[in-house]
């Protein structure tokens, strides 16, 4: 890895870096912000998974999330949102393609190639952060998009994660515009394909009962079209899975909603991680 960037924050510092990915068969950039102690090496690490439109720099930059990871001593890892680059396909829209991966393994052309952000979080992530934390204790979160990813990559991989959460997410890709349109893309047409990568699907099959906190802003303009929530409680519902939902009044979805709410996401993790 080649670091990019350097800032102090916080007591600690925020790297930008730079690396050739084997999963992704691309060059790839990667936030990590190092907490004050970090040489020891046995620090925690939560990950956030951005979503669509976005690079590692939109949560570095404007998430605020540094301050409460340097509160309890966790490496926050903040990887880019796909794959990239000139051979890397790519779709005019911004909700396909470029920024807007799904955090699935494609199997349809051309995008099957390159489109492994699962495997590249689940696989590769935690070699590259061995550089910084012998310690295997892992938390997930993201927004939207990364909040789809959060749940799905921990409902997935049973007892890689301690801790989920998100913020905004959405939670029923199979039943929603967005998601309709990647998973067509990505996985072809068949909906039995879509349920492997839609929490909603996946949350009564679950082997592992991780506690999800999830945060929606009420004032949030994709709410009703993109990020219903009620099929997805009431599968918790039905599963006996805990999800604390919070509907937050006024809230929309941006990244002031995130930095409001970020201290508690972190807590929440911090509390499973350092356990």
């Amino acid at each position: 890895m080649e670091c990019v960037e350097t800032h102090a924050v916080h007591g600690g510092e925020q790297r930008v870096l730079t690396h050739t990915s084997d999963v992704l068969g691309c060059e790839m950039r990667l936030g990590v912000f190092l907490p004050a102690g970090w040489e020891r090496h046995d620090l925690p690490v939560l990950t956030f998974l951005s979503g669509l439109t976005c690079t590692e720099q939109n949560v570095v930059t404007k998430g605020g999330l540094q301050a409460w990871c340097a509160e309890h001593g966790l490496i926050l890892a903040t990887p880019d949102t796909s794959p990239r680059g000139d051979d890397v396909p790519n779709d005019v829209a911004w909700d396909l393609g470029h920024g807007a991966a799904f955090y699935l393994t494609a199997t349809q052309p051309p995008w099957d190639r390159h489109y492994h952000m699962d495997r590249y979080v689940i696989d590769e992530l935690p070699r590259l952060l061995a550089a910084f934390t012998d310690n295997t204790a892992r938390g997930i979160t993201g927004h939207s998009m990364g909040g789809h990813g959060a749940l799905v990559l921990a409902l997935r991989n049973p007892g890689h994660f301690r801790s989920v959460s998100a913020f905004s997410p959405i939670l029923q890709p199979s039943a929603v515009p967005w998601g309709h349109k990647a998973f067509t893309a990505y996985l072809g047409d068949d909906p039995a394909d879509w349920a492997e990568w839609d929490a909603t699907a996946l949350l009564p099959d679950a082997s592992e009962r991780l506690p999800i906190l999830i945060d929606q802003g009420g004032a949030d303009g994709f709410l009703q079209t993109q990020l219903p929530a009620e099929d997805f409680l009431a599968a918790a519902r039905a599963a006996g899975h805990p999800v604390e939902y919070r509907l937050q009044p006024g809230y929309d979805h941006s990244y002031y909603f995130i930095s409001t709410f970020g201290r508690d996401h972190v807590a929440h993790h911090a509390a499973a991680l350092k356990d």
